[in-house]
């Protein structure tokens, strides 16, 4: 079958795959030609579980908060209503975290469109690919009237993920299956999610630090960057911040000017 047809073709038979109300595509016959709605039914079945499950590996920390008969009702409305569209399941569910934060049964839960974001940056951070931390020596080399020139070269894994609610407690508590005790969900937390080596890590920013990451990251001078957070929080500290963010391996490099 020419390419051409090929794409007439999964133009015709894919749009009732994730539609239960629509009937099957008249191009989908069984034997002698006749017609073959419930093989469809069966197939767009199939399709459905097989991206519900999807969602599940990507979301374990969801499904355990909310128990898997709620998560699998969630996915399923969500899986209707957005089909992939990339070739690969693990890049399925972006959108998840905002459907989430718009769902009517999951209102009473107001901080797991947050949790779900967490989850989303930690599979990202693990397929990023691969890059060297920068070393705290590099930094250590720059002159003192050098520092609010400096701009740092993100890591490719490097997420940046706030919340008004206590989102990365609430992630951390439910993320490896241990019994959890109650938390408040109302402090708002901001996450920072790297994998400097083989193993992704989620840490707790302090105040203004999401700001100050943020500004880093997209490539403001360490100068401006600290302004800015300050300006977010009056308790910002920047040596702390800086030195956590390249603990953590947030950064791959830093530049002065034009001089790497």
């Amino acid at each position: 079958m020419p390419p051409e047809q090929h794409l007439s073709f999964a133009a015709t038979f894919a749009p009732a795959l994730l539609d239960p109300a629509r009937t099957a595509p008249a191009i989908v016959t069984g034997p002698n030609g006749k017609a073959a709605g419930k093989r469809y039914a069966v197939y767009r079945n199939n399709v459905t579980v097989s991206l519900i499950e999807a969602l599940a590996a990507i979301y374990p920390t969801v499904q355990r908060i909310t128990g898997p008969d709620f998560f699998r009702a969630m996915a399923r409305f969500h899986v209707r209503s957005n089909p992939p569209t990339s070739p690969l399941l693990f890049d399925y569910g972006h959108d998840f975290p905002d459907f989430i934060a718009q769902y009517e049964h999951a209102q009473t839960m107001p901080w797991l469109a947050g949790v779900a974001r967490i989850e989303r940056a930690w599979l990202d951070a693990y397929h990023a690919c691969d890059a060297a931390p920068l070393s705290p020596a590099r930094l250590s080399a720059i002159v003192p009237d050098q520092l609010a020139e400096i701009v740092f070269t993100p890591h490719p894994a490097m997420r940046i993920i706030r919340s008004p609610f206590a989102a990365v407690t609430i992630f951390a508590a439910n993320r490896d299956g241990a019994p959890t005790a109650r938390i408040d969900a109302s402090t708002p937390e901001d996450a920072l999610i790297t994998r400097p080596d083989v193993e992704v890590a989620v840490g707790h920013l302090p105040p203004g630090g999401a700001v100050f990451a943020a500004c880093l990251a997209s490539g403001q001078p360490l100068g401006e960057a600290a302004s800015a957070a300050l300006e977010a929080s009056a308790d910002f500290d920047i040596a702390t911040n800086i030195a956590g963010l390249i603990e953590a391996g947030a950064f791959t490099s830093l530049a002065l000017g034009d001089v790497p």
